[in-house]
């Protein structure tokens, strides 16, 4: 791989999830240290900017990401900020040339989205959200299978995404927690991945019937405050899916998911067997093959665990026996977009396709507020 320089606009802990990844690509795949280089940070507080490059050994830091825009040795940005801040970066990048990687969602619309994808592809710049859960060694193997023809015809699929992050009242509002900056809550943090899983595994999505609620509707305005403020997101989704080939489905999402930690299980079955994958179990996929003789025959049917673990193609460490983590998901999703850079190849999820999952979550917001099922034609 040729040598890239990243610069990295916004740090906060997702953005030092980023940083780890790219410090350790390195070791995983067998280059030269220097293949990979952090160039600048970008942080619109000053302390964490000059903290980001300490901790990264970045050469630079700034308060303005413009100046990582103008910088000749950054090859790719990585975005990491607010999601309403997202259009402005893109197009900035765009037209500055830079390569793209991006933390999902999208953005805040999806007439926003549109203007980023167009301005991406009219730039030619290798392009890709971060939609990293693709790349649990499950889920590659999920979808190996499906396109193998293993399933057969899809008869339906569920998936929930539920964590606990909000359940205490008193947890004061932040920029998650409003709309004009996040663009949603529940549906836009959680969502957009369980969404990402069932599109990458099942295809483009085809309507939307969607029940969306805010269970804590006003927040400390502050740690320790006793002033409220309106929380204007949603804690919580339930809707029910239909695929483009008319595969129904359903979805539950919630950040009120009392006692979860990252509960993410995605379960399809169709005429010839089913799978199931659950994150917290990343280095197995549940199977089951209706080919299996029954049990009063003497058989074993029933669900089987399926080893899966690490086998990233061309990575040294850690080898294939050791479970992957969260951290793993980032380093695999990032090398390959760099690999795409470095190789003229195109990069995968696009920030179109981070469009579709924009153009979902809206249908999903019309559903529940016009109380019937919406439709969703795919962006072309």
């Amino acid at each position: 791989m040729k040598p890239l320089g990243i610069g990295m606009i916004g740090y906060g802990g997702v953005a030092r999830v980023h940083g780890i990844a790219y410090k350790s690509i390195p070791l995983h795949y067998g280059f030269p240290a220097d293949t990979i280089r952090i160039a600048g940070v970008a942080d619109l507080k000053e302390p964490a900017a000059q903290a980001a490059a300490r901790e990264l050994g970045a050469e630079t830091w700034t308060t303005d990401y413009r100046e990582l825009l103008a910088r000749s040795d950054v090859d790719i940005v990585d975005i990491c900020v607010p999601n309403h801040m997202h259009e402005e970066i893109i197009l900035a990048a765009a037209r500055a040339g830079k390569h793209i990687f991006c933390e999902k969602p999208l953005a805040n619309t999806v007439e926003q989205g549109k203007r980023i994808v167009q301005a991406v592809e009219e730039s030619g710049v290798k392009n890709q959200l971060n939609f990293n859960f693709r790349y649990y060694p499950a889920v590659t193997r999920a979808r190996q299978l499906i396109s193998a023809g293993f399933l057969g015809r899809v008869f339906s699929f569920r998936g929930c995404f539920y964590r606990s992050s909000y359940i205490n009242p008193d947890k004061p509002l932040s920029w998650r927690l409003s709309k004009q900056i996040a663009g949603g809550g529940a549906l836009f943090d959680l969502g957009s991945h369980i969404l990402d899983l069932v599109y990458y595994l099942l295809g483009d999505f085809g309507s939307i019937q969607a029940t969306v609620d805010t269970l804590i509707k006003e927040r400390p305005v502050a740690p320790g405050s006793t002033e409220k403020g309106p929380v204007d997101v949603d804690d919580i989704v339930l809707m029910q899916v239909r695929m483009a080939d008319n595969t129904l489905g359903a979805v539950e999402i919630s950040r009120m998911g009392t006692g979860a930690t990252n509960d993410l299980k995605v379960e399809i079955f169709g005429e010839k067997g089913a799978l199931r994958f659950n994150a917290e179990e990343p280095s197995w996929l549940e199977v089951f093959d209706v080919k299996d003789p029954e049990q009063p025959t003497g058989g074993m049917s029933g669900f089987r665990k399926v080893q899966a673990v690490g086998r990233y193609d061309g990575q040294k460490a850690p080898d294939w026996s050791m479970a992957p983590g969260f951290v793993g998901t980032f380093v695999e999703s990032q090398y390959r977009f760099l690999k795409a850079v470095a190789e003229d190849e195109p990069a995968s999820p696009t920030l179109r396709d981070g469009l579709h999952i924009q153009q979902v979550m809206e249908a999903v917001l019309c559903s529940s507020e016009e109380k019937r099922w919406v439709s969703i034609a795919k962006y072309s």
